[in-house]
C-alpha cells in the first residue's frame, strides 16, 4: 500500500528540511523524484543539493538530463519517473500524480504559514484517503524534529 506523508513546515523552510529527508531516503536504498512548481525553483534546488553541507552533497540530476534514468534523485516539474523512483516528494504546490499508487511513499511538503498551501494540503489529504493510501501527518516541533500528529 502506498504511504502518503504530509510534512507541515514550520520554522524551517523547504531548503533546510528537504535535503535531510532525501538523505534518509537514499540511505534506505530508495530512488527518488522531487516534483517542484517551476524550472526556476528546481534550478535553485539543484544548486542547493550540491552545496548544502560542506562535507557532503546529494547525487541528483534534472529530468531533462540525457542520463536522467541513472540519477538516484531526479528533479522535475512533471510526472517523470525515468529513474524508477519508489519515493516522490511533492513541493511548491505539486499535486498527487496520476500514477501515485506505483510509489511506496509520497511525501507532500507544505508551508504551514501559507493559508493557500494549508488548504491545498487538506484537499490532497482527502484525495489520498479516497484513493486508499496510508495517510500520516507530520509537524516540526520547536527543535525542528518531525513528530507524527495523525
Amino acid at each position: 500500500m502506498t504511504e502518503l506523508l504530509f510534512y507541515h513546515l514550520q520554522g524551517r523552510g523547504i531548503d533546510s528540511a528537504l535535503p535531510a529527508l532525501l538523505e534518509r531516503s537514499l540511505q534506505r536504498g530508495w530512488r527518488v523524484v522531487v516534483q517542484g512548481g517551476s524550472e526556476e525553483r528546481l534550478a535553485a534546488l539543484d544548486s542547493l543539493l550540491w552545496t548544502y553541507r560542506d562535507d557532503s552533497f546529494l547525487p541528483h540530476g534534472m529530468a531533462a538530463d540525457r542520463d536522467a534514468a541513472e540519477h538516484p534523485v531526479l528533479l522535475t516539474t512533471g510526472d517523470e519517473r525515468s529513474n524508477g523512483a519508489q519515493v516522490r516528494f511533492l513541493i511548491d504546490g505539486a499535486v498527487l500524480p496520476p500514477d501515485a499508487d506505483v510509489y511506496e511513499r509520497l511525501v507532500l511538503m507544505f508551508d504551514g504559514n501559507d493559508e493557500d498551501a494549508v488548504a491545498a494540503a487538506r484537499t490532497q489529504w482527502q484525495e489520498g484517503r479516497t484513493r486508499g493510501f496510508a495517510v500520516t501527518y507530520w509537524q516540526q516541533n520547536a527543535q525542528g524534529r518531525w513528530e507524527q500528529k495523525a
